[in-house]
């Protein structure tokens, strides 16, 4: 199967590796394309400071950030299609958006923890 969602991620991030890592194996059909913005010859659409500041992805040709990132990446693997699809309804995706944002405060304690 050719890959149909991209996501990029910090590589150098421990948190980041652990989700990556169980994303690959959860993506059996190999339906995402990975790919690490630490490494030299990665392709970025956007600046990669962005990238790196916040979880992106790329789902039928539209770039998305933050929660809806996510939920291209969970409609990709089977197993988290359901999330993927609440995580995309409009009436819930600002819940998701509002809930990745407080993640984001604290992914560096988060990270801390992962090291």
């Amino acid at each position: 199967m050719t890959a149909h969602v991209t996501v990029w991620f910090d590589g150098a991030c421990p948190l980041c590796q652990r989700e990556i890592a169980l994303m690959r194996r959860l993506d059996r059909r190999g339906a995402i394309r990975f790919v690490d913005l630490r490494l030299p010859d990665a392709t970025c659409p956007i600046d990669r400071a962005a990238l790196l500041a916040r979880f992106h992805a790329e789902e039928n040709g539209r770039l998305l950030s933050g929660a809806a990132a996510f939920g291209a990446m969970w409609r990709a693997i089977p197993l988290l299609r359901p999330f993927g699809l609440l995580a995309g309804w409009p009436p819930l995706a600002p819940a998701f958006e509002l809930a990745y944002r407080r993640f984001l405060h604290l992914r560096p304690r988060l990270q801390k923890l992962f090291r």
